[in-house]
């Protein structure tokens, strides 16, 4: 099947460099990704991840954390899970 159709989309410059540096180290490029964006779209049959604006409890932990207020530091994945008693 020749691939023959466009999607055009304006980004902010940073996201689009980011976003395809993170792809190259998938080995993936942007049309790949958005391919299987596209993809997951048709056999989900909507978005596939949730898509919600985040509740009053979300958005004062999101204030809070923001100030540098109510985080957990961990040395490294270990003492992460240490602390959260898994």
């Amino acid at each position: 099947m020749s691939k023959e159709a466009t999607v055009r989309a304006r980004l902010e410059p940073h996201l689009k460099a980011d976003t395809e540096k993170l792809l190259h180290q998938l080995g993936l490029t942007a049309s790949q990704a958005i391919s299987i964006f596209y993809s997951q779209i048709l056999l989900r049959r909507g978005l596939p991840f949730e898509v919600a604006l985040p509740n009053a409890k979300t958005k004062a932990v999101f204030k809070s954390t923001d100030k540098g207020h109510h985080l957990v530091r961990a040395k490294n994945a270990e003492d992460m899970y240490r602390k959260l008693g898994i």
